[in-house]
């Protein structure tokens, strides 16, 4: 997928209708949907929506829109990690997925994955904002109030101490996602198998 650039003077609800688009979301962002998907490799292993997913979703993907991080797995692994330094506030989904893929970017993209931390250390996330509010504001000004784009002055102490603690806790969470993946990989292959079986018959069907 490639990068999109979303004008500053765009409102936050115009850039998202867009974001929504080049990613093939749907309207609403699959905000609505009863299953996601989780990619477990090539397997796509459904897992339930839940409100608490759709709280945290809502505002991560406005920090898509924000920071420039793609929506690819090294895009994802990159904005978990600026989210996990900028903070994640009350939103108990969003630690617990920002911690896994932290995790999981330390393992495939260890530099990209550190340098989106500290950036996010020198940011603040938009979690616990009033959100319709947001969607009004216009994309330059939240870029600049949230100090997106603010220069680095290498990483302070604290902040590698972040990172650490930070690192240890995704260790756990990934270890105990991994077995839980082990777990639901069966249903991710027959899930597979099913959506080929209606693509193969909708295209003999539409022949």
């Amino acid at each position: 997928m490639a990068l999109v650039h979303y004008d500053e003077g765009l409102t936050m609800r115009e850039a998202r209708a867009l974001y929504f688009e080049v990613n093939r979301f749907g309207a609403d962002g699959g905000y609505g949907d009863a299953w996601v998907d989780f990619k477990l490799g090539p397997l796509p292993v459904p897992f339930p929506n839940t409100r608490a997913r759709v709280r945290a979703v809502r505002y991560h993907d406005l920090h898509h829109v924000l920071t420039g991080y793609d929506t690819n797995a090294i895009g994802e692994f990159e904005i978990a990690a600026w989210e996990l330094g900028a903070g994640c506030k009350g939103f108990v989904a969003a630690w617990q997925l920002n911690l896994g893929g932290l995790f999981a970017g330390l393992l495939s993209a260890p530099r990209r994955t550190v340098r989106a931390f500290f950036r996010g250390r020198r940011s603040e996330s938009l979690y616990g904002r009033p959100f319709e509010a947001l969607l009004d504001r216009e994309v330059g000004e939240l870029r600049r109030e949230m100090r997106v784009d603010e220069p680095s002055a290498g990483p302070a102490t604290l902040d590698v101490l972040w990172l650490a603690l930070a690192s240890l806790a995704g260790l756990v969470v990934g270890v105990l996602g991994f077995a839980t993946m082990l777990v639901v990989a069966p249903i991710g292959i027959v899930n597979l198998a099913l959506r080929r079986h209606r693509a193969r018959n909708a295209a003999e069907a539409g022949a």
